[in-house]
Order: C-alpha cells, then structure tokens, then sequence
C-alpha cells in the first residue's frame, strides 16, 4: 500500500518495519492500526507522499529536519539517529523535526539507542485537539507522547513511552474496534461529565480526553504541565503546530505541521568508566523487582518489561488483528488500488 501511494521502496521498508514493531511491542493503537488514518489524510492532502524530506541544519551536537509534510516515521529515524551518532563525539546531541506527521509509537526512536550504549529520549507534538486542560471546557492541546529508554547489562532495559494524557487517542479506538466500554476517567462529555463509550468518544469533533492524572484532585495538572513542556520542546522550539493551532495556515484543517524532539545522551562522558552506568542501572532495577508486591503472581515489573512480554508471545504466535480493523485495512488496500493478501 506505501509503495501505491508513491513512496519509495527505502522509505517503505523503514515505515513498515516501524509500525510492524510498535504492533510486535503490543502497541497496537500506534502500529497497523494507523494505516486507515494515514490513508484518509493522504486523501485529505494533509500528508504528502513521498514529501520532500531535508536537513535545514546539520551542527556537531544537532540535526534540525524539514519533513516537507511527510509520514513521520522517516524524519524521525533520521533525527534519532543524528543525535545517536553525533552524541558519540560529543556527549549528547539533539535533533528536531518540524512540519512532519504521526511517527508511531515514540518509544521505538527512543530504543535505538540502547544497541549503541546511549541514554534515548523521543517526545512528540500530534495532530489533533484532544486533551481538556484542568478547569477548561474545551481541549486545547493533544496527547503530547515521552519516551525515554537507558541501558542495563544483566537486567532488561528500561524503557518508558507514555502519552502525557490519561490514554492515547489510538486507545480510545482499540475498544471502539473491540465493542469495549471505557474505564470511567479517559475522556469527557461536552458537559463535562464522563464519557465511557469509545464510539462516542473516537468520533467526537473534538475529541475530549482527560490529560495524565484524570481529574484535579487525582494530580491532572502534572500531566498538563507535562504536555505543554512537550509542545514547548517540540513544537515552538521547531515553529510547527501547537495547542490545536496550525502556525502555517492559522487552520487546524491543512497540513498537519507535528514538530518531534529527539535526544542522545552517552553516559560514558559523564561517570567516565565504560560499563559504570549499566552497572548501576542493574543495581537500580534489582531494587524495584525486589519490592514486596502486594499479590506474589503480580510482581513489581520495570517500565520496558510488558513490552518485552508481548514481543515474546507475537514473534512467537503473530500479531492479533480485530475484524473491525481487518476489515479497515482491507478497504485501505481496495481504495490504494492493491490486492488484499489476507483474504
């Protein structure tokens, strides 16, 4: 289908192999389950494929990238990797992506630096007003994702990727497809009271969903303060969309405009001794598995692990695919004008 569009064949295999390994992590609302999205906003003219992709400033500690309206998932593997490399030298670097679209899943550029020894960071700016800010009827902003991965020796890496809302927006429609009523405290009515039919809450125009933390009381204005810090870095930092307003057209409704922030950092540099920053990473994760859990089956797991879980079981027995979303992708491939393989 990517090859259909008019990408490629490079930029066809880092896409697919990026979303296949969000869906092999049990990511599954950032993976194959965006292919219709991409697909309508292509449609729409709100991604260009192939885009024209460049590199507007190429420093010794930082990458600044034009995506040129693109999917997002190249533009970000190039800036991480930037970063990866030119942190080597340097002890850390940065790179920064403007007028770019969803990458997938943040964490999967965050743990590319894990093969090279290096600390990752990956945050994002979306597409789309979703998330209601503490004591406003209105969102204002989106789901605004961080993921920082660190490497250990002995035990698994820790890796974190969260969005800075209560759920991602892509969560919202893994129970639409499945027919799941949602837990009480992900997404709001206009009237401000609580929504639990993720119908209703995927298809609102505009979608309103809680920001990390749920309510005030439960600390929402952490996630808040969160997610603007993201907008800040990603979005302004790169002249790109931010807070539902598109810098470009003064539209919501053209091109998309996600700006992304990508960071590398060697602790070589900074504890000296090779080996020395795993060591305690070891040391750090002994301590979190050690901690009495509350049930002996449960026990206390390390941001990364569910994720490792999943990968076990899906390389072993294959992704799981709704009929909603099988179905989805089948209409993407009939309208893309390829044949559909999988029935």
């Amino acid at each position: 289908m990517l090859t259909a569009w008019g990408m490629p064949a490079d930029h066809v295999a880092t896409t697919a192999d990026l979303m296949v390994e969000a869906d092999i992590r049990g990511i599954d609302s950032h993976g194959i389950g965006m292919l219709p999205q991409y697909h309508d906003r292509r449609k729409d003219g709100r991604i260009i494929v192939p885009g024209e992709i460049r590199v507007l400033k190429d420093l010794p500690a930082m990458t600044f990238i034009d995506a040129g309206h693109a999917l997002g998932h190249v533009p970000a593997k190039m800036a991480m990797q930037s970063a990866i490399a030119k942190c080597k030298d340097m002890g850390v670097a940065v790179g920064v992506v403007k007028d770019s679209n969803h990458f997938g899943a943040a964490g999967v550029y965050s743990t590319m630096a894990l093969d090279e020894g290096l600390i990752g960071i990956c945050m994002t700016g979306t597409s789309q007003r979703s998330i209601v800010p503490p004591r406003a009827r209105e969102p204002m902003y989106s789901t605004n994702p961080i993921a920082m991965a660190a490497p250990a020796k002995r035990n698994p890496d820790f890796s974190l990727d969260m969005a800075t809302s209560t759920v991602a927006v892509g969560k919202l429609n893994i129970y639409r497809r499945a027919g799941k009523e949602m837990p009480v405290g992900w997404a709001l009515k206009e009237d401000g009271t609580p929504e639990t039919n993720a119908e209703a809450a995927f298809y609102s125009t505009p979608k309103r969903m809680t920001p990390l933390g749920g309510t005030q009381d439960g600390g929402s204005h952490k996630g808040y303060g969160l997610a603007i810090m993201v907008d800040i870095l990603c979005s302004v930092l790169s002249g790109s969309f931010f807070g539902g307003h598109n810098l470009k057209t003064g539209k919501p409704g053209d091109f998309i405009n996600v700006g992304s922030f990508f960071l590398a950092i060697d602790p070589v540099f900074f504890r000296g001794e090779p080996g020395a920053f795993e060591a305690d990473m070891d040391a750090l994760i002994d301590q979190l598995h050690g901690t009495a859990p509350l049930d002996p089956a449960q026990p206390v797991l390390v941001p990364g692990e569910p994720e490792e879980a999943a990968r076990a079981v899906r390389m072993a027995e294959g992704v799981p695919m709704t009929d909603t979303l099988f179905g989805e992708v089948k209409r993407v491939a009939g309208e893309s004008g390829v044949p559909f393989l999988f029935g």
